[in-house]
C-alpha cells in the first residue's frame, strides 16, 4: 500500500504498526474507530474488513484501494452483531477519547472468537511527557501530566490517558499476550528535512523494531501496541 502522500510520521507509525501486526490473511476484521480508514484499507487486502469511524469527513475521504465495509457511528453500532462475529479487532489511538471505553473493550470481548486477537495503540504518560519535555520545552504541560491530569489534542480534545492492565479489568476474559513500542525516538528528532528522507526512515523503522519488545523503551515510548487474546 503506497504511503508516499502520507505526512512522515504518520506513515512511519503505519509501517512499525502493520510489521509489529504481522501477517493477516482470511480473517473477519473490525477496525473500531478507523479514522480515514489507512489500517482498514491495508487488511482488506487479503481480509474481510467492517470498518466504524463516527467522523463523516474522515469517511468521505478514507482510503479505498480495496474494498470493505465502512460503518458511520461509534459504541451503540458493536451491539449490533453478533457474539463471536470478527477473528480480530483493531483500535488504533481511539480509547484515550472514549469515555464509555469500558464498555467497548467489554463488547470487544464478546465480539471477538474464542483466542482471537485484538491489536490496540495506546499513548503512553511517560513518553508524553518526555515529548513535552525535550520536544516542545512546555514545562506546565509535563507537570500537569506528571500530577495525573489528562493531555489534550487540537484535532480529538483531552487525552484520557490508561494503563496498559485496564484492558484486562475491563473485560477478565482478555489477556494482554505481547506489549511492544512504536515512536520511541523520531518524534525527538527536530530535524523536520530528514524525516522526509527514505533512506532516513527505513533505518528509523529498523531501530524501532528493534526495540519495540524491550522493556526499557517500552517506558519511554509515546505510544505501547497491545496484542490481545480471548480465552
Amino acid at each position: 500500500m503506497d504511503l508516499s502522500s502520507q505526512r512522515p510520521w504518520e506513515a512511519l507509525l503505519k509501517k512499525v504498526i502493520w510489521r509489529q501486526m504481522g501477517e493477516i490473511r482470511g480473517k473477519k476484521i473490525l477496525d473500531f474507530g478507523s479514522g480515514p480508514g489507512m489500517t482498514a484499507c491495508y487488511l482488506a487486502g487479503e481480509n474481510q474488513v467492517t470498518a466504524i469511524e463516527p467522523d463523516k469527513e474522515s469517511i468521505s475521504n478514507r482510503f479505498r484501494e480495496n474494498e470493505y465495509r465502512q460503518l458511520c457511528g461509534s459504541t451503540e453500532l458493536l451491539k449490533e452483531f453478533q457474539d463471536e462475529a470478527f477473528d480480530m479487532i483493531v483500535c488504533h489511538n481511539v480509547l484515550e477519547y472514549a469515555p464509555d471505553r469500558d464498555i467497548i473493550v467489554r463488547e470487544f470481548s464478546r465480539l471477538l472468537k474464542k483466542d482471537g486477537c485484538i491489536s490496540i495503540v495506546k499513548h503512553n504518560r511517560p513518553g508524553r511527557v518526555m515529548q513535552m519535555v525535550v520536544l516542545l520545552n512546555d514545562f506546565e504541560q509535563a507537570n500537569s501530566l506528571l500530577d495525573g491530569n489528562p493531555g489534550f489534542s487540537a484535532q480529538y480534545g483531552p487525552i484520557y490517558y490508561y494503563e496498559d492492565e485496564d484492558i484486562e479489568r475491563w473485560s477478565p476474559d482478555l489477556r494482554i499476550e505481547k506489549v511492544m513500542c512504536a515512536r520511541t525516538f523520531w518524534d525527538l528528532q527536530q530535524n523536520q528535512e530528514i524525516q522526509a528522507d527514505a533512506e532516513w526512515q527505513a533505518k528509523m523503522i529498523e531501530i524501532e523494531m528493534r526495540v519495540s519488545d524491550i522493556k526499557e523503551y517500552q517506558q519511554i515510548a509515546f505510544l505501547h501496541h497491545l496484542l490481545i487474546r480471548k480465552h
